[in-house]
């Protein structure tokens, strides 16, 4: 595994994080992660021999944690423009309202590894749809 192309790769979701907390509207949000995945996918196509769900499911796993730490130290400003993540911390047990940083880390989770499986199915997918080396 080339783990310098995984770390380089997810500075998209590190910026994506910076973004989402103030720039990217929420509508919009899925637009761009669909852009960068097809970036993604293709330069993982370019680059591996192998392994190519892997190397997105890795690559979206490391975003996940780039998004969750930055989602976390930006509580506020993030929750201010994500009405429906509020929502949805207001339907979880009482004991996470008096966290709401930590549940908002425990709930961006799931999609964070829904996304990394979802990375590595374009990653594959990009490999088999790119012209061979």
């Amino acid at each position: 595994m080339n783990w310098k192309l995984i770390f380089q790769l997810s500075i998209f979701g590190l910026i994506m994080a910076f973004g989402t907390v103030s720039l990217i509207p929420q509508k919009v949000e899925p637009v761009f992660w669909v852009l960068i995945f097809a970036f993604c996918a293709a330069v993982i196509a370019k680059a591996c021999n192998g392994k190519f769900f892997l190397y997105g499911f890795y690559t979206g796993l490391v975003n996940c944690v780039w998004i969750t730490v930055v989602h976390f130290l930006f509580y506020k400003k993030y929750i201010e423009s994500h009405n429906q993540l509020d929502s949805i911390l207001a339907s979880l047990p009482p004991s996470f309202s008096t966290h709401p940083r930590v549940a908002t880390a425990l709930v961006g989770l799931i999609p964070g590894v829904i996304s990394a499986l979802i990375f590595g199915v374009f990653a594959f997918l990009g490999a088999k749809i790119a012209p061979k080396r």
